[in-house]
């Protein structure tokens, strides 16, 4: 995500990257005014576009995120917040119109003048008033060069392909779930509020690509024991859920009752309402309920491909919108 996001100068920085550019500009004239004239009229264009490409070029190069139903833009509010995103773009676009303007402006005043001193104080002016627009944004660039370092954290997880995502307690095998219906060895990648990195993996069948997802620290805990900022995140990832695998482990070994797993059942039913669910115990291989819920083991290899299947079955189903 981050990887096309240009480098973000602060505005001081910005200032003396104009400036020394402007500085190395020497053009030949006719005449000593002509010269003056001429190179006056270099350093100032010079020093404007450098500024407001760049500026510019924060816009265009930043993600676009609208709020709405989707995961991606919900995870950037909670990381970055959206609103002082779209302020931060905007006073972006704001302070290059104005460079623009300035720049037209002094580049007139320039071409009119025959007076030497006038000339001077013309580019000196603009150049004031250039670093005064980039002290009025300065806020506004550190934040946009934070961002950048939060979008680099963000998982990098397709919003566009059907994606199941494992919720249960630690330990009831949901990683290894992960590992063993995965095609290839699955990412473990970065995400804000969970101790450890969500595990992502892939599925495929035939020409079609899945996603299984499992996030430690969101989904191993009832609704009522997270923190605002955690509920967000996990009531979040209902935008990305297509389907969900719930663990259960009858066995007892992941530390945690079958009381307390039906009821983390409840809660995670509770926040994800209207999404398909399966739910599946594990561990088959050390101890097997009386329930009619389907039975596996990651270790022996136990009913994988029809709980791999099921899975499938109920990804295939998903149809995304045709993008006008």
């Amino acid at each position: 995500m981050a990887s096309g996001i240009p480098t973000v100068l602060t505005s001081d920085e910005l200032m003396d990257k104009a400036f020394k550019r402007a500085s190395k500009i020497d053009k030949t004239g006719t005449n000593a005014l002509d010269h003056k004239k001429k190179t006056a009229l270099a350093k100032v264009t010079a020093s404007g576009d450098i500024i407001a490409t760049t500026l510019n070029d924060y816009v265009n190069r930043f993600p676009r995120i609208e709020k709405g139903d989707d995961f991606f833009p919900e995870l950037v509010d909670l990381t970055i917040g959206i609103d002082d995103y779209k302020r931060s773009l905007g006073a972006m676009l704001w302070a290059a119109n104005r460079t623009e303007k300035l720049k037209n402006e002094c580049l007139r005043n320039l071409r009119r003048t025959k007076d030497p001193v006038y000339i001077d104080s013309l580019r000196s002016g603009f150049y004031g008033r250039l670093a005064s627009i980039l002290k009025q944004i300065s806020n506004e660039l550190e934040f946009l060069k934070n961002a950048k370092n939060k979008f680099r954290k963000l998982p990098n997880i397709e919003p566009n392909v059907a994606t199941a995502v494992v919720a249960g307690f630690p330990n009831v095998g949901k990683s290894r779930l992960v590992a063993s219906l995965s095609s290839a060895e699955p990412e473990v990648a970065p995400y804000p509020f969970t101790t450890k990195g969500i595990i992502i993996g892939h599925i495929q069948d035939g020409w079609r690509k899945y996603q299984i997802i499992d996030t430690p620290g969101l989904l191993d805990r009832e609704l009522d024991e997270r923190n605002d900022i955690e509920k967000q995140a996990a009531l979040a990832l209902k935008y990305l859920t297509h389907v969900l695998v719930f663990i259960l482990d009858p066995s007892g070994s992941c530390g945690y009752s079958m009381e307390k797993q039906l009821s983390l059942l409840t809660s995670v039913k509770k926040g994800f309402p209207g999404i398909p669910m399966i739910i599946a115990e594990s561990k088959s291989d050390m101890f097997k309920s009386d329930s009619d819920k389907i039975k596996f083991s990651a270790e022996t290899g136990e009913n994988m491909e029809a709980l791999k299947e099921n899975i499938i079955s109920n990804l295939k189903s998903i149809r995304f919108e045709e993008a006008e």
